[in-house]
């Protein structure tokens, strides 16, 4: 409790220190009226307090007067016969139930953004074809990918088998050289045989020759067959690179032209593009739903307009724009109760700028009565004062 008492007496006390703030004083304590330059500026400070409040009050009345306007009105709605309010409520509920429909519209979600909207429907034309044409590039370039890869395989399978026969034809050579030296070494032998012992060696010599004979002539054979295979290889791997080539420039040229219509359309596949076209088709439906509900809303928005003119409403702009006040009787009463209040809060600052308009006026007249050698140029200085 002792809480609540100590902010109730800091709220009243902070009320009371609004109102001592709000008390205008004027003090002449210091002020020499006998000197031209104090009287003309103490008189000069109350004429500007007097346009002050003269030029707030001008606010304040054309604003109460038009809340006053507002809560006239309201009651002549509120007088109106019962068939005759009735044809209010009936256009007033087209609009709330249309303004149901829209908000629902505007709460959805996953809309399509208004920016990638627009840009869809500049390309709504090409927007089928540029999904077929995607879907054609892509399909074709996966085609393209896998044959170049099968390409890519091929050819390092023969790549391999080229340096298979490299190092096979090496090894012929190799063995070649080893047979001829077999051979030379077996002759030699046999010459010490015949020559230093005396032997017979005729059938050496013979068995030697033939032998080496068959043996390089075998590896005479596979060699030359080895040079065929090794020339085939090279001329499958001259044809695989061209025609590599010729599947990259294919490759490459679908690939780009995937890139200009990834560009033209704003998206990385052409799945992207589908949802895409398929949302969009979707939301301009939704948005043509939506115009046609403000069209329907406009048109019992004048409908209601025309109704309140009929019945001598200022400012029917002023209840079509909570179309639920026609509906409710207790939304009525709720704008009626905010307006008396707003005017209930100008008709407070309107009578405290009257107050201070008196209160200078008072003030400069008490001072022209305590002086009245100085009356006639104080009136003086009002009057220029008024005249700019």
């Amino acid at each position: 409790m002792g809480f609540l008492q100590w902010l109730f007496k800091k709220g009243r006390n902070t009320q009371e220190d609004d109102s001592q703030w709000a008390e205008l004083e004027y003090s002449r304590e210091g002020v020499n009226f006998h000197s031209e330059e104090d009287r003309s500026r103490y008189v000069t400070d109350l004429m500007e307090q007097i346009g002050e409040a003269n030029k707030e009050l001008s606010l304040l009345e054309g604003e109460y007067s038009q809340v006053t306007a507002y809560l006239t009105d309201m009651e002549e709605v509120e007088a109106l016969p019962d068939n005759e309010r009735d044809e209010l409520k009936i256009a007033a509920r087209k609009m709330i139930n249309i303004d149901k429909e829209k908000q629902g519209y505007l709460e959805k979600k996953n809309r399509m953004s208004d920016k990638l909207f627009y840009q869809l429907k500049e390309k709504e034309d090409e927007l089928e074809e540029g999904i077929h044409k995607i879907r054609e590039a892509e399909k074709y370039g996966a085609l393209v990918k896998q044959d170049l890869h099968r390409l890519d395989g091929e050819r390092h399978a023969y790549a391999y088998r080229k340096s298979e026969l490299h190092n096979m034809l090496a090894n012929y050579k190799g063995m070649a050289v080893i047979f001829l030296t077999a051979l030379v070494v077996c002759v030699l032998l046999l010459m010490v045989l015949q020559f230093g012992l005396k032997m017979d060696t005729r059938v050496g010599y013979f068995v030697a020759v033939v032998s080496a004979a068959i043996a390089i002539t075998v590896l005479c054979v596979k060699y030359m067959d080895g040079e065929k295979e090794l020339l085939r290889v090279e001329r499958t791997i001259n044809r695989l690179v061209q025609l590599q080539n010729k599947v990259k420039i294919r490759y490459i040229n679908n690939t780009n032209l995937l890139d200009y219509l990834y560009v033209k359309f704003n998206v990385d596949s052409g799945k992207k593009l589908a949802a895409q076209y398929k949302q969009y088709q979707q939301e301009k439906e939704e948005r043509k739903q939506f115009q046609e509900l403000e069209a329907k809303r406009d048109y019992y928005l004048e409908k209601l307009q025309v109704l309140l003119k009929r019945y001598r409403v200022r400012y029917p702009d002023r209840l079509t724009s909570r179309p639920i006040v026609f509906v409710e009787k207790g939304e009525m009463v709720e704008m009626r109760h905010e307006l008396i209040i707003r005017r209930q809060a100008l008709r407070k600052q309107m009578d405290y700028n009257t107050q201070v308009v008196e209160k200078a006026k008072d003030e400069i007249m008490d001072i022209a009565h305590s002086f009245p050698q100085y009356a006639e140029e104080i009136a003086g200085m009002v009057d220029k004062y008024n005249r700019e």
